[in-house]
């Protein structure tokens, strides 16, 4: 029998690993098949990922020809062009959906950026996309503002399954818990079958040492040496302690309640494990949060690196009382996480709002252009 690869050991400890990326010639070519045959079981888009599919590429030129001979807008367009994309990745994913029972096999699709502060607004766009996809593994992300917690709630109430996503606080992160546990027990009392809810909470990691380290290192180039054990230390720190408050929902009466009726967890899903800083290993954030009940979603190179030379091992509950001391000392520094998880959230949706409308003008350029040559 041959060994099993850095994926396939990590789910083996109890980790999915999700493909962070879409483009319509991954799937064309069989490249997403293959990635499925070596052990990723689900895959994550957002408002970026697909604005570098369609405007970096020619990949939907053809299909987006036709669309503008319908007459459709450039919103149109984008949905029609990424919905597309995710039901045929969730049709590969589906074997991976029945084998695990609706574990895995899941693809994501982002509602607009454009709604990250509208629950209502958000609500609607969801139960939209969700008919229009039509796939029972599909999920529909959601970002954790404080429109889109409500939302969430909502959602898993009416048998949605969610990605929350752009988590990077403790504080939000138990929001999203417990958004999830009241949906569910709405749904619950009003007859839904629990097992047929799925949702990952999509906790963002590297982000917080991209911002973070260079305060660090500002300060410790001003005569702070005893700042330089902290470098490169929060973002895990941050997701340890997330999987800590995890940990304790899922042991809570309240949940084991729901748990009993055939409720799924909301498993950790870790966003954003690309490595920024060359000085640090590049599979750094995959290889420090494998463990049970979590999601991994990676995108290309990380994910080439992590075939090629990472190593699964259970990590995620490893040096928790250090986890604790190192935000300990960032606070004891003066260093409020709360006001750098803010300001990634703030920066997270922007940068997704930004992506989405200048992945609307792209389309828009091509459309008229496509138009003018047919």
């Amino acid at each position: 029998m041959p060994a099993l690869n850095p994926v396939q050991q990590a789910y083996s400890l109890g980790q999915s690993i999700w493909y962070d990326n879409v483009r319509r010639g991954l799937i064309a070519s069989g490249d997403l098949a293959n990635l499925i045959a070596l052990g990723v079981t689900g895959l994550t888009s957002n408002p970026s990922i697909f604005e570098k599919a369609i405007a970096g590429s020619s990949d939907y030129d053809s299909a987006l020809a036709a669309l503008a001979r319908r007459g459709l807008d450039p919103i149109a367009c984008y949905e029609s062009l990424a919905i597309a994309d995710i039901q045929a990745v969730c049709d590969l994913l589906r074997p991976a959906y029945s084998a695990t029972g609706g574990v895995d096999g899941y693809a994501s699709l982002e509602a607009s950026p454009r709604l990250a502060h509208d629950t209502l607004g958000t609500i609607a766009e969801v139960r939209r996309l969700r008919a229009a996809v039509n796939r029972p593994n599909a999920m529909f992300k959601v970002p954790a503002t404080p429109a889109g917690i409500p939302a969430v709630r909502q959602l898993i109430a009416e048998g949605v399954s969610i990605n929350v996503t752009l988590i990077f606080s403790l504080d939000v992160y138990r929001h999203v818990l417990r958004a999830y546990i009241e949906g569910l027990e709405s749904f619950h009392t009003a007859g839904g079958r629990l097992a047929s809810v799925a949702s990952v909470a999509s906790f963002f990691v590297s982000r917080v040492d991209t911002m973070l380290d260079p305060i660090l290192e500002r300060r410790i180039a001003q005569g702070e040496p005893a700042l330089q054990p902290l470098l490169g230390q929060a973002a895990i720190a941050n997701a340890k302690l997330a999987y800590q408050d995890f940990l304790c929902v899922t042991s809570m009466p309240r949940w084991q309640h729901l748990r009993v009726h055939g409720a799924r967890v909301q498993r950790p899903l870790w966003g954003s494990t690309s490595t920024k800083n060359p000085a640090y290993r590049d599979v750094l954030y995959v290889e420090s949060l494998i463990g049970p009940h979590t999601v991994n979603t990676i995108p290309p190179p990380t994910l080439t690196a992590f075939l090629d030379h990472g190593r699964a091992a259970p990590t995620i509950a490893r040096d928790t009382d250090r986890s604790r001391d190192v935000l300990s000392a960032l606070a004891r520094a003066g260093i409020s996480m709360s006001q750098i998880t803010d300001t990634l959230l703030a920066d997270g949706v922007k940068a997704f709002s930004d992506s989405f409308e200048s992945l609307l003008a792209n389309i828009a350029r091509k459309r008229e252009k496509l138009l003018a040559t047919a």
